[in-house]
């Protein structure tokens, strides 16, 4: 073996030597990791089974809180239906006491014999008692009557029946009531029917 051959051969195994073989891996370093990737893997499916235990809980929440409204619903609309068929119910109890008058006042005047003014005197008063007790029972729903005699014809308060001269009355303004007229709180309940004046008879020259 020539000199370079010798020389080329000890480069060769020094180029071996300072190749290493891989290490094997550690037993335990590779337990490790087997173990925490099986830990990883076990929180992700208990993080799983967490989340959808709280959106089934979440879902159950909004199914009673949506079954609890339509209840609510349906018990107001119930409430307002009733409280809508029984609106009147409080002025018709009012009323009855003015029904009772009307019934003590005709039981008065249909008692026989005695004075026949004394009979139309109880009448009457009876009448008047009942229509004070009436108007009393109006006033404490709000209603009142409108004020139209000797006013200004107000088309939005009033209904013309006709129209007549009035030398006392000015034109346009209201000469008679026919029938009286009733606000309720701010609105008018009913149209007061009038006759309006046309002002003075013309005379012929």
């Amino acid at each position: 073996m020539t000199e370079e051959n010798k020389i080329e051969a000890e480069l060769v195994e020094e180029e071996q030597e300072e190749i290493q073989e891989p290490q094997a891996a550690d037993p335990a370093e590779a337990a490790t990791e087997t173990a925490t990737e099986a830990g990883t893997e076990e929180e992700e499916q208990v993080s799983v089974e967490t989340l959808s235990q709280e959106l089934a809980e979440k879902r159950d929440q909004m199914l009673r809180i949506q079954a609890d409204a339509e209840n609510f619903k349906k018990r107001m609309e119930r409430d307002k239906a009733k409280l809508l068929k029984y609106a009147g119910e409080n002025i018709l109890r009012e009323l009855l006491s003015t029904v009772d008058n009307l019934d003590r006042a005709l039981e008065q005047g249909a008692i026989e014999g005695g004075d026949p003014a004394q009979k139309l005197e109880a009448l009457l008063a009876g009448v008047e008692l009942t229509k004070k007790g009436l108007n009393t029972v109006l006033e404490r729903f709000e209603v009142t009557p409108l004020d139209a005699l000797g006013k200004a014809f107000n088309p939005d308060e009033m209904d013309a029946l006709t129209m007549e001269a009035s030398e006392e009355i000015p034109a346009n303004h209201v000469v008679t009531e026919f029938a009286k007229g009733y606000t309720f709180k701010d609105r008018v309940l009913r149209h007061a029917q009038v006759v309006v004046s046309s002002g003075p008879t013309e005379t012929a020259a």
